[in-house]
């Protein structure tokens, strides 16, 4: 089932109890001092929220906010994202299998046994390990703006797929086309009609994040590791057709990174999959985090229901 949303009426006010408290906490997993925020009772039904790149877990206070109040939240920053600690890329294996392992750790650390998987970006690729490795504790998957086939992936990938093929000379062409100013705002404001709608900070702190010393060598090796996810989506398509966990997919349709080919392709795996196209780009929970609380609320409601 699809669904095309138009702007939302009355955005500015929140769905939910946003005067419940958000915990700002700090976990040791294998040496590293793992930073996440959690909102909501621990005995509620828990929602994972894996963030993608260049963000961190800070882009989910939209959804802790809302949905406290009916649900238990956790999202945690990677190693050498946010306020996680961010060892040397020289000291520290930056890649997809590496930062699944520390999450999945970090999962057992605090005692989750299950829960609905919320994956953007790179949570995509991590979850879909996470999920693969573990599907009894998938109790439902909701996918925003992630990819897991080739559909996805538009012209911008033709320089990322050739740093893939030969690191040394793409390097300084892939770090322009990923980690420059200009890039950091495409992610946010893609092919917006409006972006006079979108709060510049979005993508200036994001810079910010991406200068700070050692930063640019840490987000190059993982993305060089990226390529291992694009030769994992065949595996990755025949868990989601054996395994048909309860998916919702919501797409911001602006994303220049990841094409809106990618809600079909999905679907195809997946043809019970609840879809919402919605008027937002790669980062939708910035500009639409009522509509989007409000479709997770309502999924799950009936989730729930189908579940007792």
């Amino acid at each position: 089932m699809m669904t095309s949303a138009s702007p939302a009426q009355g955005d500015s006010s929140r769905t939910g109890t946003p005067d419940l408290p958000i915990y700002y906490r700090t976990v040791k997993v294998d040496g590293l001092s793992i930073f996440y925020r959690e909102a909501g009772k621990p005995d509620a039904p828990t929602i994972l929220l894996l963030h993608g790149f260049p963000s961190s877990s800070r882009m989910f206070d939209p959804l802790l906010s809302r949905l406290a109040d009916s649900y238990h939240l956790v999202a945690l920053d990677y190693p050498g994202f946010g306020h996680s600690d961010a060892p040397d890329a020289k000291d520290f294996a930056y890649t997809f299998d590496h930062l699944t392992e520390v999450t999945e750790r970090f999962i057992e650390t605090i005692g989750l046994k299950h829960y609905v998987l919320y994956v953007q970006d790179y949570g995509g690729p991590i979850g879909m390990r996470l999920a693969v490795q573990h599907p009894k504790r998938i109790d439902a998957l909701i996918i925003q703006n992630a990819v897991s086939h080739e559909d996805g992936l538009g012209p911008l990938w033709t320089t990322r797929r050739a740093f893939w093929k030969d690191r040394a000379a793409h390097e300084a062409a892939l770090r322009e086309n990923f980690l420059s100013l200009a890039s950091t705002r495409q992610r946010h404001v893609g092919s917006n009609p409006h972006p006079e709608t979108i709060n510049p900070d979005l993508w200036t702190d994001e810079f910010a994040f991406l200068s700070r010393p050692g930063e640019a060598d840490i987000q190059s090796d993982l993305f060089y590791s990226y390529q291992t996810n694009v030769a994992s989506y065949p595996a990755w398509q025949a868990w989601l057709k054996k395994h048909q966990p309860a998916t919702l997919i919501v797409w911001g349709k602006y994303d220049p990174s990841f094409q809106l080919a990618e809600v079909p392709a999905y679907q195809r795996d997946l043809p019970n999959a609840e879809v919402h196209v919605l008027d937002a780009g790669h980062f939708a929970l910035d500009e639409k985090p009522n509509e989007i609380a409000a479709i997770m609320r309502s999924f799950l409601a009936r989730l729930s229901r189908s579940s007792s």
